[in-house]
């Protein structure tokens, strides 16, 4: 038995070894590396040739004047991008699925599911044309609404909204589609059996709707958490300047300023180390959520 179904699986592994290669290649070889984290790394002299300096730079790490509010920025910004982008899709879900022309829903879907397949490099050139301060249209609306022009990549206010608004706005529409694809597995009598107990269209969404994508909704979200400490490097790398690094500054965008423009390698492995360690336990956690909330486990 055992036989058949691994003979009936082979094509399946099959097709995933080309991706386990390049995992293993670009993934797990690379982490011989976190040894650079407990020496005062030097390139020359290579991962043989480092003076070994123990937790020092993990000291150093928990030292460093500005590491409390970087932690903070990540945590913030992370947790709104996840918030959000759980709310906002389901709301634009529920919406879409209440339309009754499908020309119209197909249209909209492939409208907000557009900017999912755009880098950030050119998404960001566009936000930054958009929100300029002097010529942005967002600004010019506001003059002319005779409100003050905000400085959206330029303010420690409005920096980190700004963030997590544009990152909504790029990856809602893949959320969508996958909250349509559960709403179409709801039983339709379901709908017409709260209908014979008067339940108006409201009512329907609360009591049918809601219940019957909850486990894609709870799946979705708990799988997420794994993610509380990625508040997304490249978007932010491309969108922030010196004048925004109190709000702005993440834990990745420290680990490329120290790693690769002060050149302190083994500082910078310790900070990421850091970080993977704790989004380790974070992925952990949620994987043993969704298996006890979701009933939904990988393995």
């Amino acid at each position: 038995m055992k036989l058949k179904q691994w003979k009936r699986n082979m094509p399946l592994h099959l097709m995933i070894l080309p991706g386990a290669i390049l995992v293993f290649m670009f993934s797990y070889i690379p982490m011989a590396g976190i040894v650079i984290a407990f020496q005062k790394f030097v390139p020359n002299k290579g991962l043989f040739g480092s003076k070994w300096v123990g937790f020092d730079n993990f000291i150093y790490m928990i030292n460093m004047p500005d590491i409390y509010q970087v932690i903070y920025n990540t945590v913030f910004i992370a947790a709104g991008k996840i918030i959000f982008g759980q709310l906002v899709p389901i709301l634009v879900a529920l919406l879409l699925n209440e339309m009754k022309n499908k020309f119209i829903t197909r249209s909209v879907q492939t409208m907000i599911y557009l900017p999912h397949f755009l880098s950030w490099v050119i998404l960001g050139g566009v936000l930054i044309d958009i929100l300029s301060i002097n010529d942005g249209i967002i600004n010019q609306i506001l003059s002319f609404l005779q409100i003050e022009p905000i400085y959206f990549l330029g303010s420690n206010t409005w920096f980190p909204f700004t963030v997590i608004v544009s990152d909504v706005w790029k990856e809602f529409g893949f959320a969508t589609i996958i909250y349509l694809a559960a709403l179409t597995s709801i039983d339709p009598s379901l709908y017409e059996a709260a209908y014979i107990d008067g339940a108006n269209r409201l009512k329907q969404t609360q009591h049918v709707t809601l219940p019957g994508i909850a486990p894609i909704m709870v799946l979705l979200a708990l799988l997420s958490l794994g993610n509380v400490l990625n508040a997304g490097f490249e978007q932010i790398f491309i969108l922030y300047n010196p004048q925004v690094y109190h709000s702005g500054d993440i834990i990745d965008t420290l680990v490329y300023r120290i790693g690769f423009l002060d050149a302190q390698y083994g500082v910078s492995t310790a900070v990421n180390l850091f970080k993977s360690v704790i989004s380790m336990i974070l992925i952990i956690v949620s994987y043993r959520l969704v298996y006890k909330f979701a009933n939904y486990r990988i393995f």
